[in-house]
């Protein structure tokens, strides 16, 4: 079925925002586990493949519209050098992400791509579960103390 052009490059942008985050939480995972922290290790890792599975789900459906998934497109990897910079990074990536999302939907339905918009709804919602989890690290840091937070974390 060929696909709206526009609504192709979207779903490619939305790809090279998955795959840097692959690549971005995969980082972090093996620098918490470097560091013994192997319950954000576990946490890291377990978005990393989440966010395959949204990277596979959007390729997937770029074939599907006859278009070219474009895998060799990467945004800005932003490493946090200790646990709490990792964890705002990821935030303000994810932030973005949604707000990708958003607009991508938009776009699917004023193009009448009702499948396209049901997937990406779909990610989304793993995306807007993304940020509450992060959100709530970021809480516990501030409330708890980064200090007290990290030997939770072992």
């Amino acid at each position: 079925m060929k696909g709206n052009q526009e609504l192709i490059q979207a779903l490619n942008d939305l790809l090279a925002g998955e795959l840097t985050a692959i690549n971005q939480y995969m980082v972090h995972a093996e620098m918490c586990e470097d560091w013994g922290y192997g319950k954000l290790h576990e946490s890291f890792e377990k978005r990393a493949i989440a966010e395959m599975k949204h990277a596979e789900m959007l390729i997937g459906r770029i074939l599907f519209l006859e278009g070219t998934p474009i895998v060799s497109s990467l945004n800005d990897i932003k490493i946090g050098a200790g646990v709490a910079q990792q964890i705002d990074n990821d935030h303000a990536a994810e932030i973005d992400t949604v707000r990708n999302y958003n607009e991508a939907i938009v776009l699917a339905g004023q193009v009448l791509d009702y499948a396209t918009r049901d997937m990406l709804m779909s990610i989304l919602n793993d995306e807007d579960r993304h940020v509450d989890e992060l959100e709530d690290m970021q809480d516990q840091i501030e409330q708890m103390s980064l200090q007290i937070f990290l030997s939770t974390q072992k």
